[in-house]
């Protein structure tokens, strides 16, 4: 009870009901109209869902701030941004997913979109302990504020190399727990053995295989991005809605991301800046609320450095990098 109390104080039902709405809506409009047909999704048409998927998440963001203020507004505009930036290392590792499992482009959005599901229900669970967390222990804010800190100076000094996912203890367990059939079987996740000259009963495919692998390594990201997020505000609902809207947006740009990914390897240095500034922040909430100093970061001055640090991050990398080609 008190993991709901928490994570719904604040808003009435009906902005959750919403909320939920305006998100099931929008993927049914993607799955139902705009992909009604099973095709090879073009990088122009994944910038143009992007492109929409923003403008919803902004809109949105627009609401929030008529409905709870401008901190609030301020509040989702930041942690939609770190989100967004964060998951970028995150479609290198789908990427390698997809190739690693010889997942053709033609099915990669279907893993896509059924991972959009998953991860409504997985952050869910993981903000809404997150918030339980910190409103029982206002500690725990410290500990993100050393988490983020220690997470900004090791990217600062990581080589980005990313091991084979053939070489991965978690895909080498599934491989020996999961009947999986040797090959594809064009966009379905289950087959009958007996139909395809395979033992009786269930078999997955690889492509429910990637859609694991998949969901597995957002988690794994979402341990940096939530407590970057709580770092910026301890509101659940605005921690929750970045965090869905920036994945919405995220993966409907995957297509673009994936083909120029390269261009972006300078952004690491300037996510490193943002995620130490969060930590010194969310460590000056804490000690400001005990006493023990009087001084915190406006949310204003938050989001300006913020956005500041990325795109000056983004236009260097595209400079540093001017004149690479972008994979077909």
């Amino acid at each position: 009870m008190e993991f709901f109390t928490t994570l719904f104080v604040g808003y009435p039902l009906w902005v959750w009901l919403m909320f939920f709405g305006f998100v099931l809506a929008l993927l049914a409009f993607d799955l139902g109209v705009l992909h009604k047909e099973q095709h090879e999704i073009t990088v122009a048409e994944s910038l143009k869902l992007s492109a929409f998927y923003i403008c919803m998440g902004l809109l949105f963001g627009a609401w929030l701030w008529w409905y709870k203020g401008s901190t609030a507004g301020m509040e989702y505009l930041t942690g939609y941004l770190i989100e967004k930036s964060l998951s970028m290392d995150n479609v290198f590792v789908i990427a390698l997913i997809f190739s690693s499992l010889g997942i053709p482009r033609l099915y990669q959005h279907r893993v896509l979109f059924w991972g959009i599901l998953g991860v409504i229900v997985l952050r869910a669970i993981m903000i809404g302990l997150g918030a339980v967390l910190v409103a029982q222990y206002q500690g725990v804010l410290v500990l993100f504020g050393l988490f983020l800190i220690f997470t900004g100076v090791k990217m600062l000094f990581s080589n980005d190399e990313h091991s084979d996912i053939q070489d991965n203890k978690f895909y080498k367990w599934l491989r020996t727990k999961m009947r999986f059939t040797p090959t594809l079987h064009k966009e379905k996740f289950w087959v009958r053995g007996e139909d395809h000259q395979l033992s009786k009963g269930w078999w997955a495919t690889p492509l429910f295989l990637a859609l694991i692998l998949v969901e597995t390594a957002d988690l794994v990201f979402a341990v940096d991005s939530i407590p970057a997020i709580f770092a910026i505000t301890q509101d659940p609902f605005i921690v929750y809605t970045s965090n869905i809207f920036a994945i919405l947006g995220l993966r409907a740009l995957y297509f673009a991301l994936a083909a120029m990914v390269h261009r972006f390897e300078y952004l690491k240095y300037a996510l490193s800046v943002v995620l130490v500034f969060i930590g010194v922040k969310v460590g000056l909430v804490y000690f400001n609320h005990e006493g023990i100093v009087d001084f915190t970061i406006p949310t204003a001055l938050s989001l300006g450095v913020t956005f500041g640090l990325l795109v000056a991050g983004v236009l260097y990398s595209l400079w540093k990098t001017r004149g690479q080609e972008i994979d077909k």
